[in-house]
């Protein structure tokens, strides 16, 4: 049987060793400081009745000795950013330097984690030179992680990108073996090749939420509905199907403004042009900005001292990470009002829980008491049931903003809210608030 070692228990480490040993791996999580033994250190739909079913191949462990075992390494640990979006490596390199200490003679070592272009083979030239007679494989692996659908992709990828030494060179069987569990294309090449690709794919991610998001607030401002232009887009073969054409607040999370201030770095030290990754940067920030310009001309300046209610902090759903979260950026725009917010699984972060104008409520209805406007900053699937009249009698205002639409703007209308969403025209209320 396979043996097939995953260092690094972070979102990707723990997903990527449930799934090895679904696909019939002996599996040792490594990771000094988490042990998952006794149940999973995070929440991913479908991972749990997956850990059940192959828990048997799966061997958590805090000593790096158990690796010695395995004939494949992964290292997936997580590679944290900086509020500019630069990368720490220093972990990454104490990591790797602990599985070139144990791993056997011969083992493959694949990278998971996101680096930026150039690491591996740097860091291949440190191995051939300090520990040569290992004999060990190095190869950088781009990941397809998506929280809220990392189970998923990570059973069955559209296709596995490999970075190799050269793009010719056949991979060691060991490795090769494994990846063909996984019944995709297999894409090998270079590793800066490799490490540019996974950039690449996200530059190419972030140009459609750029894209989308400025296209939007063209139809905001006059009169169009962006999603009767959508299925025009989708129906085009150069744009297709499964585009991102969902309008919302910007670039959120950690790998889209990662890889984008990783490829002006990169541009920057090999003088190329990075006009256009400056260019949707700021769009980002002008379009997270959308609800507190929103507030600003509805609410605040009108009223003094307002309540302001916001329903999600995490930068998705199906996730408590804030890390780059629209609805941060709007807590902090909104210092003269008082905040209540809800979330069902984020938490305010360090930073934000200094803000002493924001209270966050365990209940979604208690942010909305006696508030003069709510915003739904994070689309949760429970807020689309929610009870709008129950809502609408707590409220002190009638201003509802849903920039992704999660709300029908006749249901929101027939409760008497002054509905307002990305890219559409503000509903009007049918009613006014019965005192």
């Amino acid at each position: 049987m396979l043996r097939v070692g995953v260092a690094g228990l972070s979102h990707l480490g723990v997903v990527s060793s449930v799934v090895a040993a679904a696909k019939g791996c002996e599996v040792v999580a490594y990771d000094p400081q988490i042990d998952f033994a006794n149940g999973l250190p995070i929440a991913e739909p479908g991972l749990a009745e997956l850990f059940a079913a192959h828990r048997a191949r799966l061997k958590p462990s805090t000593d790096p000795h158990a690796l010695r075992a395995c004939e494949i390494v992964v290292c997936a640990a997580d590679v944290p950013t900086d509020q500019g979006g630069r990368s720490d490596l220093s972990a990454i390199h104490r990591l790797l330097e602990t599985l070139i200490s144990y791993a056997a003679p011969g083992a493959c070592l694949a990278v998971l984690s996101q680096v930026p272009p150039g690491f591996t083979r740097a860091f291949e030239r440190q191995v051939q030179h300090s520990h040569a007679d290992r004999g060990l494989h190095l190869y950088y692996q781009v990941e397809t992680l998506v929280i809220g659908q990392a189970v998923e992709r990570a059973l069955a990828p559209e296709r596995i990108i490999v970075g190799c030494p050269t793009a010719q060179e056949p991979l060691a069987p060991a490795y090769a073996e494994f990846l063909s569990r996984f019944a995709c294309p297999i894409l090998p090449m270079r590793y800066e090749s490799a490490e540019l690709a996974k950039i690449a794919v996200n530059m190419f991610l972030a140009s459609s939420v750029c894209t989308t998001n400025t296209l939007a607030e063209a139809c905001e401002a006059i009169g169009a509905d962006w999603s009767d232009i959508v299925p025009a887009l989708r129906s085009d073969k150069r744009i297709g199907a499964h585009a991102y054409l969902a309008a919302g607040l910007g670039l959120s999370g950690g790998n889209l403004e990662r890889d984008l201030v990783t490829f002006q770095q990169l541009s920057q030290s090999r003088g190329t042009d990075h006009g256009v990754v400056d260019a949707w940067i700021a769009n980002s920030r002008h379009h997270k900005a959308w609800v507190a310009r929103i507030l600003e001309a509805e609410v605040l300046s009108k009223i003094d001292r307002p309540i302001i209610g916001i329903w999600g902090l995490a930068y998705k759903p199906g996730t408590s990470s804030t890390k780059n979260a629209p609805s941060l950026a709007l807590v902090q725009a909104l210092r003269g009002a008082t905040v209540r917010a809800y979330d069902p699984q984020a938490r305010l972060d360090p930073e934000a829980a200094r803000w002493p104008h924001v209270r966050q409520v365990s209940l979604a209805l208690d942010a909305c008491q006696d508030a003069d406007a709510l915003a739904i900053m994070t689309p949760w699937p429970e807020f689309a049931s929610v009870d709008l009249a129950r809502v609408r009698e707590l409220m002190g205002g009638d201003v509802l903003i849903d920039p992704y639409g999660l709300l029908s703007g006749a249901r929101c209308a027939a409760e008497g809210f002054r509905s307002i969403r990305r890219g559409g025209v503000p509903v009007q209320p049918l009613m006014a608030k019965v005192a």
